[in-house]
C-alpha cells in the first residue's frame, strides 16, 4: 500500500540510523577516552570494581612511601650502629694495651679512650632520620612495671582488603628497646639504660665478676635495671675481693680509683659482651632492614597487578575499537543513503497524478 502520511521504510531506515549513530557516539568515547568502562552506566559491576581496586592502588602507593621513609630510618640506625661497633672494638683493643702499664700511659690511654667514648654517643646522637632514632631515645614511664621500657616503632607494610570488604594495615616492628644505645628518660632510680650506658659493677676476680653478671642477668630478666652490687662482694670460695661501681662503656675510666690490672682485664671483658649485645641490635636491624625490602618489592608487585587486572575491565581494545569504527562509519554511510532512497520513494506517488 502506498501512503503519504506513513513511510514505513523511512521509519524502518531512520531506526536503524539512529541505532547506528549512538553506537557510533559510543566507539567514539572508547577511542577518545581509553576506556571501555569510564562511567557506571557503561557496566555498573566493572565500574564499581574498577573504583574500588584504584582506591585500594591510592592507599598501597601511601604505602610504599611509608616503606621508604621506614628503610631511611633503619638504613640511618644501621649506619649508626656499625659506627659504634668499629668504635668500641677500638676502646677494647685500648684496654687491652694498658694492663702492665705505668699510670702515666694509661692516662694518656684514658684520654684517647675518653674521645672514643664522645664518638660513639655522638654517632648514636646523629643517627635520627624524620625525627626518629633507634639508637639514643628517651623512654617514658608507661607503668609502674614497666618504667622506661621503650616501645617499638611501627612501619606501615601493608594495606589488606578482606573478602568481606574489611580493612586492616600491617606493620613491621622495630623492637628500639633490643637496639637502644642511650636512655634519656626517667630519673635515675627507675631508669631503663640502654645499651652503653647501663652500669654495672667490675669485679677484681673473674669468679665474683662471674657471680655478679649472673645475678645482674637474673634483675635484668624481671625487668630491673639497677641491682645492687654482689651483695657481700664475695667470690665462691668467700673471699672479698675489690670492685669498681657504676661502670659503663660510656663511663669507663682506667685512671679512677680502685681500677687495678685485674679491674681492667675484667672490664675488657665487660666490654666484650657489650659488643656481642651491639651485634644482636645490629641484627634487629639488618633484619628489619630486609623485611622492608621484600615488602616494598611485593607492594610494587601487588599494585602492578592491580593496574593489569583493572585495565582487563576497563580499558578499550583499541584494535579492535578501531575497525568497530571503520565499519560503523561505512553503516552510517549506508544508513544515510537509505533513509534517503526511503524518503524520495514518496516522490513516485505524483506520477500517478500526472496527465
Amino acid at each position: 500500500m502506498a501512503s503519504i502520511m506513513t513511510n514505513a521504510s523511512a521509519l524502518t531506515a531512520l531506526q536503524s540510523l539512529s541505532a547506528t549513530n549512538k553506537s557510533l557516539e559510543q566507539t567514539q568515547a572508547r577511542i577518545s577516552t581509553g576506556y571501555r568502562v569510564s562511567q557506571a552506566s557503561d557496566n555498573a559491576a566493572y565500574w564499581s570494581i574498577a573504583t574500588t581496586m584504584r582506591s585500594d592502588n591510592q592507599a598501597l602507593s601511601t604505602v610504599q612511601d611509608a616503606l621508604g621513609l621506614g628503610a631511611s630510618k633503619v638504613d640511618t640506625a644501621y649506619t649508626g650502629m656499625n659506627n659504634v661497633l668499629t668504635t668500641i672494638g677500638q676502646i677494647k683493643t685500648k684496654l687491652l694495651s694498658t694492663v702492665g702499664q705505668t699510670d702515666a700511659a694509661k692516662a694518656k690511654t684514658q684520654t684517647e679512650i675518653k674521645a672514643l667514648q664522645a664518638q660513639m654517643k655522638s654517632f648514636a646522637d646523629a643517627a635520627t632520620f624524620s625525627g626518629s632514632n633507634f639508637l639514643a631515645v628517651t623512654s617514658k614511664q608507661v607503668a609502674a612495671a614497666n618504667d622506661g621500657v621503650q616501645p617499638d616503632s611501627q612501619i606501615v607494610s601493608s594495606f589488606n582488603r578482606s573478602s568481606s570488604g574489611a580493612i586492616s594495615i600491617g606493620t613491621i616492628n622495630i623492637d628500639v628497646e633490643g637496639t637502644k644505645l642511650f636512655d634519656y628518660g626517667l630519673a635515675t632510680d627507675v631508669k631503663n639504660y640502654g645499651t652503653l650506658d647501663r652500669q654495672t659493677s667490675i669485679y677484681a676476680t673473674g669468679a665474683a665478676q662471674t657471680l655478679y653478671d649472673n645475678a645482674y642477668a637474673a634483675a635484668l630478666a624481671l625487668g630491673k635495671t639497677d641491682i645492687a652490687a654482689n651483695s657481700d662482694g664475695q667470690t665462691a670460695a668467700g673471699a672479698v675481693v675489690a670492685r669498681v661501681d657504676n661502670i659503663s662503656a660510656y663511663n669507663l675510666d682506667i685512671t679512677a680509683a680502685g681500677v687495678t690490672d685485674d679491674i681492667i682485664t675484667q672490664m675488657v671483658t665487660r666490654i666484650d659482651k657489650v659488643m656481642a649485645q651491639l651485634t644482636d641490635s645490629a641484627t634487629i636491624l639488618g633484619s628489619a632492614k630486609s623485611s622492608i625490602d621484600l615488602q616494598k618489592t611485593f607492594t610494587q608487585s601487588l599494585m602492578d597487578s592491580i593496574d593489569r587486572g583493572v585495565g582487563q575491565l576497563v580499558d578499550a581494545d583499541m584494535n579492535k575499537e578501531s575497525t568497530r569504527l571503520q565499519a560503523l562509519q561505512v553503516q552510517q554511510q549506508l544508513g544515510i543513503q537509505s533513509l534517503s532512497i526511503a524518503n524520495s520513494a514518496s516522490q513516485s506517488i505524483l506520477s500517478l497524478f500526472k496527465n
